[in-house]
C-alpha cells in the first residue's frame, strides 16, 4: 500500500502524490519551444519529483540527459581540464545513459576521462555540438542541484559556453541542446554577487538568455484534494477530502513537504498517540494537532534553514517581526539583496507589493522564535505559565474572559499605567506572550492577515478542536469599538462560532477597565478594557 513521502523523491506507484500532470505539461511547452531555463525553488518543493515527471513526459520526443552536480567537490572544478573529466564522469554513472550514446562521441567521452593531460571546456562543447549534430532526436540536458557550484568561476565558464552555443544555435543554426534547464535552491542571477563581487564585468549573468520560469509549483486545493480522495480509496476513514484539503492548503500555501509532512503525521503518528481512529484524526482538529507535531520536531533542516537566515540578515528579522506583532507593511524590494535570499528559500512572497511569510506554518515558527527569545515580557510570560491551570473549564475548554481579566491585572501590577505609544506598539504583543504561555503544549495560535494592521489583528486560538476568536484592538471611541463589534460579528459568521473576545487598549484617563459581556444580534462577545 502506499504512504505518504517526505524523504526523498516521491514514486507515483509507491507514494500518495499530488497529481502534477498538468505542471509537468507547461515545463515541457518551455522545451518545445527550445527555452533554456532555470527551476529555482526551495528546499523541498518538489523540483527533484518533478524533473522525473518531466523526463517521462519527454522520453518519447527527446533525448534527455538527466545529470546532478549533487556529489562533485570543489576537486572537480579545480580547473577546466578536472571539471570536463568529472563531467563527463556524470555520463558513464548512468548505464542507461551511457549505452544509448553514438559510439562516436562515447569514444571522445572516454578520451576525455582517459587523457592525463585533460580536455579543456571548448573541446567538449565541441563534442556535445557534434552529439546534437547526429543524434536522431533533439537533446535536452537537465542538471539538478546546481546549488553545490554556483559559487564556482568554472561554472560560469560552462554556463557562457551554454549561453554561446543557444545564441549560436538561434543566429547560425549550428547544432545545439534543444533546451537546458538548471534546477536547485539559487537563482542563477544571484551568481553575480558570489564571484569576484569587486569585478565590473561580473554584473552581468553568464545566464541572461534563460526564459523566465514563472509557473506555479506550490500544490493546489484541488490537487491535494486528489492525493486525499486517492488515500480514502484505500483506508475509509470517512474524512471530508474537501474541508480538509482546503484547511491544509490554508495553513501550508501548498507548499509541497508542508502539505506531505501534515499528512503523514496524521497517517502514522496522531493514532493511537492523539485520536484512537484515522476517521477521528482526518479532520481539522487532526490537521491541527499534526500542525502542532511539526512544529515541535527537533532536526527539522527546513526550519533550521528559516532560523539561520534570520541570523544572516538580522535588520530583515526585526522587520519581518514588526510585521507579525505590529502590524507594520514591509514594501516588496526586487532588488533588495536580503528580501531576495528570503524569497528564494521560500520564506518570503510578494503579495501586492508588500512582504509577506510564505504560508502560516512558517508564521507560526516565527511567533514562537519572537516570542520566546526576548524576556522584555518574562513576567508575564511566568504568571501565564503558573496560572494556567486556572483558565480551563470544568469541561477542559479555555475560559477566555478569565484570562483576560487575569491579564489586566497582572499588566497593571507589572507595568503600571504605560504610555499611549509604548502600548500600541507592544501591548497586542504582551497579550500574545501571555497567551502562549497558557496554551503551550496543548493549543496553538494564527494571527489573522487581514486583520494584522496598527489598528486591530484577531488572534485565533486552536485548542483541543476549538476555536477561540480573540480581536486585539487600539481604543479609538465607541463609534470605532461598535464598527469592531460588527466586524467580530461577522467573522464569528464565517467560522460558525457564537461567541468572541475583544481586548481593547484605551488609553482614556477615565476608562473603565476589565470585562463586560455584550450581545451583538444573535452573538456573546466579551469585551475586555485595558
Amino acid at each position: 500500500m502506499k504512504t505518504f513521502n517526505t524523504a526523498a523523491v516521491c514514486i507515483p506507484s509507491k507514494h500518495y502524490m499530488v497529481d502534477i500532470t498538468d505542471r509537468v505539461n507547461q515545463i515541457k511547452k518551455y522545451v518545445d519551444d527550445g527555452k533554456y531555463f532555470t527551476i529555482n525553488r526551495a528546499r523541498q518543493y518538489g523540483k527533484t519529483t518533478t524533473l522525473n515527471a518531466l523526463m517521462n513526459a519527454l522520453k518519447d520526443d527527446y533525448v534527455v540527459l538527466k545529470l546532478s552536480f549533487e556529489r562533485l567537490t570543489d576537486a572537480n572544478f579545480a580547473s577546466e581540464q578536472s571539471f570536463v573529466k568529472s563531467f563527463c564522469r556524470l555520463f558513464k554513472k548512468n548505464p542507461l545513459l551511457y549505452k544509448n550514446i553514438p559510439e562516436e562521441i562515447k569514444s571522445q567521452i572516454n578520451d576525455y576521462i582517459n587523457n592525463n593531460d585533460g580536455a579543456l571546456m571548448d573541446e567538449l562543447f565541441i563534442t556535445l555540438g557534434e552529439w546534437c549534430a547526429v543524434s536522431e532526436k533533439p537533446i535536452v540536458m537537465i542538471i539538478d542541484e546546481v546549488d553545490s557550484v554556483t559559487n564556482n568561476k568554472i561554472f560560469l565558464g560552462f554556463l557562457g559556453l551554454l549561453r554561446d552555443d543557444y545564441i549560436s544555435r538561434n543566429t547560425d543554426g549550428i547544432p545545439a541542446f534543444q533546451s537546458v534547464i538548471l534546477a536547485g535552491v539559487t537563482d542563477v542571477k544571484h551568481l553575480k554577487t558570489k564571484i569576484r563581487p569587486e569585478d565590473e564585468h561580473t554584473v552581468n549573468s553568464p545566464w541572461n538568455i534563460a526564459a523566465e520560469f514563472d509557473i506555479d509549483m506550490s500544490l493546489s486545493e484541488s490537487g491535494i484534494k486528489g492525493m486525499l480522495d486517492d488515500y480514502e480509496n484505500d483506508h475509509n476513514t470517512g474524512m471530508d477530502s474537501a474541508n480538509i484539503a482546503r484547511y491544509i492548503r490554508e495553513h501550508t500555501n501548498g507548499y509541497p513537504y508542508l502539505v506531505s509532512r501534515i499528512c503523514e503525521i496524521i497517517d502514522t503518528k496522531l493514532v493511537p498517540l492523539r485520536f484512537d481512529s484515522l476517521n477521528k484524526a482526518w479532520t481539522e482538529y487532526g490537521v491541527e494537532e499534526a500542525i502542532k507535531m511539526l512544529l515541535s520536531e527537533t532536526g527539522n533542516s527546513l526550519f533550521d534553514s528559516l532560523a539561520g537566515k534570520l541570523i544572516v540578515y538580522p535588520d530583515l528579522k526585526r522587520k519581518l517581526r514588526n510585521i507579525l506583532l505590529k502590524g507594520e507593511v514591509m514594501a516588496w524590494l526586487p532588488y533588495d539583496e536580503e528580501q531576495q535570499q528570503l524569497f528564494m528559500y521560500g520564506f518570503i512572497r510578494n503579495e501586492h507589493n508588500t512582504v509577506r511569510v510564505s504560508n502560516r506554518i512558517f508564521e507560526r515558527l516565527l511567533y514562537v522564535h519572537f516570542i520566546g527569545e526576548t524576556d522584555k515580557n518574562d513576567d508575564l510570560k511566568q504568571n501565564g505559565s503558573e496560572n494556567k491551570s486556572i483558565f480551563i473549564d470544568n469541561d477542559g475548554w479555555l475560559n477566555i474572559p478569565l484570562i483576560m481579566e487575569h491579564f489586566i491585572k497582572e499588566h497593571y501590577r507589572i507595568h503600571g499605567d504605560n504610555s499611549q505609544k509604548f502600548l500600541e506598539e507592544e501591548g497586542r504583543e504582551r497579550f500574545v506572550t501571555y497567551m502562549s504561555a497558557i496554551i503551550n503544549g496543548t493549543g496553538t495560535y494564527d494571527i489573522e492577515p487581514q486583520t494584522r494592521n496598527h489598528k486591530r489583528m484577531d488572534l485565533v486560538i486552536h485548542y483541543l478542536g476549538r476555536r477561540y476568536i480573540i480581536e486585539l484592538k487600539i481604543w479609538h471611541g465607541d463609534r470605532y469599538n461598535e464598527k469592531g463589534e460588527k466586524q467580530i460579528s461577522e467573522y464569528l459568521d464565517f467560522f460558525g462560532l457564537t461567541t468572541g473576545y475583544m481586548l481593547s487598549f484605551n488609553f482614556n484617563k477615565n476608562k473603565e477597565t476589565g470585562v463586560k459581556q455584550v450581545h451583538v444580534g444573535d452573538k456573546i462577545l466579551f469585551e475586555g478594557i485595558l
